[in-house]
């Protein structure tokens, strides 16, 4: 049939400040191809008002 597809779906904990370094890091340690980013972005409740806050991200990779 057709060439077998894997995947694989890496969690990497940031906060605000870290974020753009860690997943540079990260992603230049990997050996397969990133296909996405998505963070996980929750609501928080502040003294300000509503804001939201990422934990962490989720790194789709495609492998060979």
């Amino acid at each position: 049939m057709g060439q077998d597809k894997r995947y694989k779906v890496h969690r990497l904990e940031v906060t605000g400040k870290d974020m753009q370094e860690k997943l540079e890091l990260f992603i230049n340690q990997l050996d397969g191809q990133v296909l996405s980013v998505i963070p996980n972005v929750k609501p928080t409740f502040q003294l300000m008002g509503a804001t939201a806050k990422v934990d962490f991200l989720l790194i789709v990779e495609k492998i060979n």
